[in-house]
């Protein structure tokens, strides 16, 4: 008998292993996962224990081979030593629908078209084309839906055209649209949060399922309101852009969450069948939501929306779904290649691009500014006035604030500890559930308030400790008069000097601009001294609204004309209103909202 016969066969995992050797790289993420990339194939990366990953893979080649079914025991024993061998290498980054590739030229935007192709764009300062193979690693999962090929370049103004045909807003707020979309093929920045507003059938939800999908084509563009962080973590992590869909209300734990998310988030959680590891689910995502009235926000959230005033639609211009869903179908590739256009436009302004004050979202605003050098726009401009607006409506919702407020207001100037200055403005007979019922709770929530009472003029500095026996903190409320800001100027293109925006003020920091301790001290040994105007610029507001209040009267079913309204409620101004009482109209003088 031959030696041969008595050697042993292969295991079934063995001839596993050598199969994926021969078909697949294996290599870890810098997720903390595990994925195989197919040899000479797309570069897709695709898990090994998914249902489309690698183990399913081996089972079906195994039995093309073989004409047998490979063991479950066999499976596992091939993964996990496949699993060992990427986990030995150097983790790589692995990319969802969009990367950034550095290069020697710059940095490029890689942005995959989810074809099985594996074909993708790449834009730079330079310009941007379609290639066959990507630079980076992609990875998919089952909501990265292929989206079609854009147009030639060189069109912009067409695609534009195209791209506000399809949005029911004014040229001011559709400007802002077309630069959060270009800032949303910029993955490594924090984004706005774009929130559509409006009246029922103003197609909000329609318009965002389209810019969605301009920017990470899905099957599901609109997400419902996540029930607990858990779920929203496992469907943001998914996708993108992530857009929730009739939001009427925000409470505190997704306030948080969509904030995080707009910078970086993550989700520790145990690992399966495991008690003593964990896994990890982290990502910065693009949101947006839509929302007839999402109720009163908390101050950091309001601070990174972007809203978007959609307007009545009048019968005779409304279309049916299909006909909005053909539309759309032509236009697409042409306002891509135009995005890809203004994309690589501002890639190359950005260098020069140098702001002397920076908001919140100060990428996002060093973006527009670009935009708007690029384009010749105000968007940067009406971006700072609309925040003023929303700093306004902001207060309105926070009955103890907008209390202070009123109060800083009359007296000019003040000082005292938070228990002082709650026993000077008594709760009101109906307790709102926001009033604070103690000055740690009041302490809180000025402190979480602070930005909006910057932005209409109120600054907070401390001011020493009491001298009775309870030392208690005290601080200075002052109220500033806001100088009109002049009209809008394109971004320096000179290099700024970086403006200091906070001072140390541990409970409220206050903007470098706001009077010293002393001079807060002086102010307040002066007495009650009547307080300053707070006027919002009238140039800014106007400009933000006047193009809300031209659309209203063309596409309202009633058309109603502004007349002459007033006095202000807030400043006695006169002001101008409509008469249809669903339409806010914006004092120019104090920034104040009201309906008629």
């Amino acid at each position: 008998m031959s030696g041969n016969s008595d050697e042993k066969k292969p295991s079934q995992a063995t001839l596993l292993i050598e199969m994926a050797d021969r078909r697949v790289d294996v290599i870890a993420g810098g997720d903390g996962r595990t994925y195989a990339v197919r040899r000479g194939g797309p570069r897709i990366a695709f898990p090994l224990l998914r249902k489309d990953g690698l183990r399913a893979q081996l089972a079906r080649q195994y039995y093309a081979e073989h004409h047998s079914v490979p063991s479950q025991s066999a499976l596992t024993d091939a993964i996990s030593v496949l699993e060992g061998r990427a986990m030995d290498q150097e983790p790589q980054p692995i990319h969802l629908r969009l990367a950034t590739h550095r290069t020697d030229d710059g940095d490029q935007v890689v942005i995959d078209l989810g074809t099985p192709d594996g074909r993708c764009v790449v834009a730079g300062p330079r310009g941007w084309h379609i290639t066959d193979r990507s630079p980076v690693l992609f990875r998919r999962t089952k909501l990265t839906t292929p989206m079609s090929d854009p147009g030639p370049a060189g069109h912009t103004d067409q695609g534009l055209a195209a791209l506000r045909g399809l949005l029911n807003v004014d040229e001011h707020h559709f400007r802002l649209i077309v630069g959060w979309l270009v800032a949303a093929l910029m993955p490594d920045i924090p984004h706005p949060i774009l929130a559509a507003k409006g009246e029922q059938g103003t197609g909000k939800s329609t318009a965002l399922a389209m810019l969605i999908n301009l920017v990470d084509a899905s099957p599901a563009p609109l997400r419902s309101l996540p029930k607990d962080i858990k779920t929203w973590a496992t469907v943001a992590s998914a996708s993108w852009a992530v857009c929730l869909d009739n939001v009427s209300t925000i409470p505190m734990w997704l306030s948080d969450t969509l904030c995080k998310a707009v910078t970086g988030d993550g989700l520790v959680d145990r690992a399966l069948y495991s008690d003593d590891d964990v896994s990890v689910l982290s990502f910065r995502r693009l949101i947006a939501l839509t929302s007839i009235d999402t109720g009163s926000l908390a101050s950091d959230l309001s601070e990174r929306m972007l809203t978007a005033e959609f307007l009545p639609i009048k019968s005779a211009a409304r279309r049916t779904d299909a006909e909005v869903k053909d539309a759309y179908a032509r236009a697409a590739p042409g306002i891509r290649s135009a995005l890809l256009d203004l994309l690589c436009k501002v890639l190359a302004e950005l260098p020069r691009t140098h702001l002397d004050e920076l908001p919140r979202m100060a990428d996002f605003a060093r973006i527009l500014g670009a935009l708007d050098r690029v384009m010749g726009w105000d968007t940067l401009h009406t971006y700072r006035a609309a925040s003023q607006v929303s700093s306004s409506d902001l207060l309105d919702a926070k009955p103890f604030t907008s209390a202070v407020a009123d109060f800083i207001d009359q007296q000019g100037t003040w000082t005292g500890s938070i228990s002082e200055l709650l026993e000077q403005i008594p709760a009101p007979e109906v307790r709102p559930r926001s009033w604070p019922i103690d000055a740690t709770r009041a302490s809180g929530q000025l402190k979480r308030d602070a930005p909006v009472l910057r932005d209409i003029g109120i600054t907070v500095e401390k001011a020493g400790r009491s001298q009775d026996r309870h030392r208690r903190q005290l601080y200075t409320f002052t109220a500033h008069a806001i100088a009109s800001e002049p009209a809008a100027q394109p971004p320096q293109r000179e290099e700024a000097t970086d403006t200091d925006l906070t001072s140390q003020n541990e409970l409220f920091p206050v903007r470098s601009a706001a009077p010293s301790g002393a001079e807060a001290g002086s102010a307040a040994s002066a007495g009650s001294a009547s307080a300053p105007a707070r006027t919002t610029s009238s140039t800014a507001v106007l400009e933000a609204v006047e193009g809300a209040e031209a659309g209203f009267s063309q596409l309202s079913e009633s058309g109603p004309d502004p007349v002459e309204g007033g006095p202000c409620t807030s400043c006695g101004a006169p002001f101008r209103r409509f008469e249809a009482t669903t339409h806010p109209t914006v004092c120019s003088s104090c920034a104040h909202r009201h309906r008629s």
